[in-house]
């Protein structure tokens, strides 16, 4: 029960608050526990109705733990988890958690293949989980239709909690602290001060304004129409939401496991002495595009029968008795969820103090626990704690705000929460919106186009006249081969490849050079016509970007960041350059970027250009603007390939004609085009890094193995440069990036595959290709030597193996790249 106490809120409005947390749903209410238990009590939790009022009271409640290879949203499970189980003890509020386990069901091979290799990784996380035959699922939920299934895995320590107590709980325990409550007020807007760069003062509300240093929205599926006020973007968007529950059913007990089938669209649970029945089918629909409804309180929603039947029908067959059953409620109502189906967390680009934590895509419940305590660790001590570059609110973009975008994609991503989920799926709404200036040629090209952070860009090619096609794996495809030619033309001969989706931005200006080198830990300001790559650090020191800054005049620089950093990236550079002379534009549409690769690239380019590009006058890492067909383009001297090679930065309006250009140019020399699945092979065989994948927020330069990258000497203080250095100065960390190789031909990496030493658990591959110059599957992996630091010695003296969906091999591994390690080629 809900006790008085717990519901009791205040009505008084403070002046001023350290903190303002906006929004009293599960979320907002652990954010503000989470506060109060890391001291920061001056806090005030403004709800605009009732606490739970949103969607959190009709939350269906599953602490679910299994189905993530992440490992940040593994520990905000586990820690959630743990936390509703000895919540009650110190606030004597109850939360309904039930550890009554939990079995999800594989229906098909693909299934048991992908839940096996999530399975393997969530073991290393501490995840207690079994693959159980069809018999034991029958054993455990006998209500269910097992004969068509293949598999289950049952985590014994999962189970359900109740929405609106654990919310209670957590509201009761931030208020035994110190932490105000108040009810029955609107936010109207975050306020703030300031010109480049924008701090938090206080909030507006409809009872007049509370001063405060940072503002949390946490307002749900109001999130977006709140961010907004403040020219932010947060793309966060309401659906419908569907379950049943029916009458009584004769064996259905308290002690039920959940059972998930998500290939019949279903979760069930006991509630009430009968089942709960919910839906996630795969096209859903979006509800109230134009804007959330103010008033809308404990709302539901009017079902559409029509559209939810034959789905419904599905997902009850799998329990058969439900069929027959008497149904007590039938219940819709409003999630939201995000373009790219995870949350919107951190502190917002341009406002210094704005945070954000939303979008939960209908699994708030069981991450709020850990979410809570992660964002309350960002604000209070500027670290997060864990690895939040895929999670980042500055990764989303202002298109992605538009009505058309977030009803199509809303409608789309919610049916991918049950959805296999092998190696090649991709998302159909929203394509389209970005493309390269060479768009029309790639197509006529043959390239197989992916989604590159809402660029479109070909992933392969199947040449002139071809219409490629391909479905999503986790076992080799015929495409393969297209694949295999690529990866070999750039290896052997040389290759071209669009990568015009690469972020770009000039900093001009008096102070720009000392502003970047400040940012940088490289020595960035140094001689024009040079690129430098680079890290940027934190002040602990921490990764928080990786990328190249080329000086292409004394008081002009252009950084190149990868597609999935731009925001971040963006952000990063526009704050930490607000108080110096020095202008930062966004020029990625404005340049398109090709990249000419492979031992012949400097044949082609010689056979286009009047400019001397020999060993001798155009030098690795060498920037100089070159004449190409008769346009002028900034080529760079560098590779991502481990070939010669260079990147050509091309104003859009010459894109088509150079492109045109280099492609005659290099009919002779065998010059082939070249996609992304290609490039990251070739990558991952020369053990180039790529943040947001390999590298994250959490590491640093000496245990990713970037000290080279890091301008030891460099004179003044730049940003991360004492954890840095005294990391460096450590000797070999415990825990290091490597290279890892498979010696079998045949199985295949991706991410999260588990790495073994002597038969123990010691890592797991962040990013996996296949490496067909070196026969295997290639990837890097975060290893961690338990017992002292992780030398080359102690790499070779381990026996090392992978696991692949539950099956070992041998492999190879490396602080080194298996390919050309000394980079010959390269300096070519």
């Amino acid at each position: 029960m809900v006790t008085a106490e717990a519901r009791s809120s205040s009505s008084v409005l403070p002046e001023r608050a350290r903190v303002v947390v906006i929004g009293g749903g599960v979320i907002g209410t652990s954010i503000a526990y989470h506060l109060a238990h890391l001291g920061w009590t001056d806090v005030v939790l403004l709800e605009r109705d009732r606490l739970t009022s949103g969607t959190t009271w009709h939350a269906a409640g599953l602490m679910t733990c299994f189905g993530s290879t992440s490992h940040t949203s593994t520990e905000i499970r586990l820690y959630g988890r743990d936390l509703y189980a000895r919540l009650e003890a110190e606030t004597g509020q109850a939360t309904g958690f039930r550890p009554v386990g939990l079995i999800e069901a594989a229906a098909d091979p693909g299934r048991l293949h992908e839940y096996r290799r999530i399975a393997a990784f969530q073991r290393t996380q501490g995840l207690e989980v079994h693959e159980i035959s069809p018999v034991e699922i029958a054993e455990r939920f006998p209500l269910a239709r097992t004969d068509d299934l293949l598999a289950g895995f049952y985590v014994p320590g999962d189970g359900r909690v109740n929405p609106v107590d654990l919310t209670m709980a957590l509201a009761k325990g931030a208020k035994a602290l110190g932490v105000r409550i108040v009810e029955g007020v609107t936010v109207e807007s975050v306020v703030t001060q300031g010109d480049r760069l924008q701090e938090v003062t206080g909030v507006r509300t409809d009872r007049g304004d509370i001063g405060c240093e940072y503002a949390v929205n946490a307002a749900g599926m109001w999130a977006r129409e709140l961010a907004a006020r403040n020219g932010l973007v947060v793309p966060n968007q309401a659906a419908e939401h569907y379950y049943l529950v029916t009458e009584p059913i004769d064996g259905v007990h308290a002690g039920l496991p959940v059972f998930e089938d998500p290939a019949a669209y279903g979760y069930y649970r006991e509630e009430g002495g009968g089942l709960m029945v919910g839906l996630f089918e795969p096209r859903a629909a979006a509800w109230q595009v134009g804007g959330i409804p103010r008033d809308f309180s404990f709302g539901t929603l009017e079902p559409d029968w029509e559209r939810m039947e034959p789905f419904l029908r599905t997902a009850m067959e799998r329990v058969p008795v439900t069929l027959g059953a008497g149904i007590r409620t039938f219940f819709c109502g409003p999630e939201s969820f995000t373009p790219d189906l995870l949350p919107a967390v951190g502190e917002v680009p341009g406002i210094r103090g704005y945070f954000v934590c939303a979008g939960l895509n209908s699994i708030g419940i069981l991450s709020s626990g850990g979410m809570g305590r992660l964002v309350a660790r960002w604000i209070t001590t500027g670290d997060p704690g864990a690895d939040v570059t895929a999670f980042h609110v500055d990764r989303f973009q202002p298109w992605q705000l538009t009505p058309a975008m977030r009803r199509e994609r809303t409608a789309e991503i919610l049916g991918t929460v049950y959805a296999a989920h092998a190696p090649g799926t991709q998302l159909r709404t929203g394509r389209g919106i970005k493309r390269s200036p060479l768009h029309d040629k790639l197509i006529a090209a043959g390239a197989y186009m992916k989604d590159v952070s809402g660029w479109e860009s070909p992933d392969w090619y199947a040449g002139p006249g071809q219409t490629p096609s391909a479905e999503p794996s986790w076992e080799p495809q015929p495409w393969f081969a297209h694949w295999r030619d690529e990866h070999e033309a750039v290896r052997t001969g040389v290759g071209l490849i669009d990568m015009s989706f690469m972020a770009k931005f000039l900093v001009e200006g008096p102070g720009a050079a000392a502003a970047l080198d400040r940012i940088s830990a490289g020595a960035v300001a140094g001689e024009v016509g040079r690129i430098v790559y680079t890290q940027w650090l934190d002040e602990r020191g921490g990764l928080q970007a990786d990328l190249t800054v080329t000086r292409l005049e004394p008081d002009s620089f252009l950084v190149v960041a990868s597609d999935t950093a731009h925001g971040h990236a963006l952000g990063w550079l526009r704050r930490h350059t607000a108080q110096d002379d020095a202008r930062v534009t966004d020029v990625t549409a404005v340049y398109a970027q090709v990249n000419l690769q492979g031992p012949r690239s400097r044949e082609v380019l010689a056979a286009v250009t009047s400019s001397d590009v020999s060993a001798a006058a155009f030098a690795f890492r060498d920037a100089r603007w070159i004449d190409v067909g008769g346009a002028w383009v900034l080529a760079v001297r560098i590779t991502y390939a481990g070939e010669l090679g260079w990147e050509l930065y091309i104003p859009v309006e010459h894109a088509g004609h150079v492109w045109e250009t280099i492609v005659g140019a290099g009919e002779p020399h065998g010059l082939r085009l070249v996609g992304l699945k290609a490039l990251g092979s070739l990558r991952l065989e020369k053990g180039y890094r790529d943040y947001g994948h390999d590298l994250d927020n959490t590491d640093d330069v000496a245990s990713v193995g970037l000290g080279f990258a890091v301008a030891k000497d460099k004179p003044g203080a730049w940003i991360g440069r004492e954890p840095a250095l005294a990391a460096l100065a450590a000797g070999p960390p415990s825990a290091r990036l490597v290279s890892v190789l498979l010696l079998d031909p045949r199985p295949l990496f991706f991410h999260a595959e588990v790495v073994l030493r002597d038969g123990i658990t010691v890592g797991d591959v962040r990013s996996g290709s296949y490496g067909w110059t070196l026969g295997g599957a290639v990837g890097l992996a975060f290893v961690t030597n338990p017992d002292g630091p992780a030398t080359t010695e102690w790499l070779a003296a381990g026996s090392w193996e992978v696991d692949v969906a539950g099956e070992r091999y041998a492999a190879r591994v490396s602080l080194r790249p298996f390919y050309d390690p000394t980079s010959a080629r390269v300096y070519d």
